[in-house]
């Protein structure tokens, strides 16, 4: 299954956040990113491969309001958060396997203090 995005797929989120035991990779872009939209296809592809991660895709400029605290200076920004803490939140190359290295042992990721969490703001339907 590819991403979800935010704009269709809300509800289905909302859904996967919520159970505790999912981890949380949402990838924030912005639509006239030229870079953001040739990583959709590989974040797509890695969805698919880790159909145990909820993965998304959020335009952080169409959901401003949602995400107004957000600090994001650079697209691709990555972040991978579980039910507790955000295990990474920055920009990182439009490679996959980028991301893949991160996912093999997200445990090893350690929690960021005051980093944001995503979860309260999507888990709301």
């Amino acid at each position: 299954m590819p991403a979800l995005n935010l704009d269709t797929d809300q509800d289905r989120i909302a859904e996967r956040v919520n159970e505790p035991e999912t981890l949380f990779v949402a990838c924030l872009c912005a639509q006239w990113c030229g870079t953001c939209r040739e990583y959709r296809d590989a974040f797509d592809k890695l969805a698919d491969r880790h159909p145990e991660i909820c993965f998304a895709w959020i335009d952080i400029e169409t959901h401003a309001d949602r995400f107004d605290d957000l600090d994001v200076e650079n697209f691709p920004t990555v972040l991978i958060e579980d039910s507790v803490t955000t295990r990474f939140f920055g920009t990182v190359l439009p490679q996959a396997a980028i991301v893949e290295r991160m996912l093999s042992d997200s445990t090893a990721l350690p929690g960021l203090t005051g980093a944001p969490k995503l979860r309260p703001a999507l888990s709301v339907v």
